[in-house]
């Protein structure tokens, strides 16, 4: 049975998905609220993003949260994080990159440039590889219909300008709700879609 890709996003309630974790993580366009997400962890969703770290046995990125996963996590196998740095440790890391960027990290490996086939000979080396933040890989990912679940933690918080998964110009798709919606005790929501299709269908409210 091929292996499944899994989307891991946070975002705010008005879509924003940029530098949930700190304030020097992404700081383009100006924004000023890195790390807005820190407040508001709670024992339900911190549990939710463990268990699909555990499961996870490859890991899937963009170039930059890669950089900044490599900058981070090698140096925490003995601090309070230690056991999700383990587990990135332990398990192959995958980079979409147009360039040939150097990947000093232990076992870290540049996908091919043919995304589909090398979405494909993952899915067959690999049980479960999970996408990490990386909010304009995944927009290519779910453009192209090439994940299996999606999982976006929706927290209670509006911040306006920022990166968003879906932007305004699109591409449109149409997704299917996976599970009942989980909420966290500080108000996050786990939703949990899957790729149902491309173009919505529309209707008329008045047949």
């Amino acid at each position: 049975m091929p292996g499944s890709i899994h989307i891991d996003l946070f975002t705010t309630l008005d879509g924003v998905a940029q530098a949930p974790g700190g304030p020097d993580e992404d700081t383009s366009g100006g924004f000023a609220f890195g790390g807005w997400q820190a407040p508001l962890i709670a024992e339900t969703d911190g549990a939710q993003v463990m268990e699909g770290i555990r499961q996870a046995d490859a890991l899937l990125l963009g170039r930059r949260t890669y950089d900044i996963f490599a900058g981070y996590w090698p140096g925490q196998l003995e601090g309070s994080d230690s056991e999700i740095a383990r587990a990135f440790d332990s398990i192959p890391k995958y980079v979409a990159s147009r360039g040939t960027p150097e990947l000093p990290w232990r076992d870290s490996h540049l996908l091919a440039p043919d995304l589909a086939a090398a979405v494909s000979d993952l899915r067959d080396r690999h049980r479960s590889i999970h996408v990490i933040g990386s909010v304009d890989f995944a927009r290519t990912l779910i453009a192209e219909g090439l994940f299996d679940e999606l999982n976006l933690w929706v927290y209670p918080i509006v911040v306006g300008a920022g990166k968003r998964l879906f932007p305004a110009d699109g591409p449109p798709a149409t997704l299917r709700l996976l599970a009942p919606p989980a909420p966290s005790e500080k108000g996050a929501v786990l939703l949990r879609y899957g790729w149902a299709g491309g173009a919505p269908e529309t209707g008329d409210m008045t047949e």
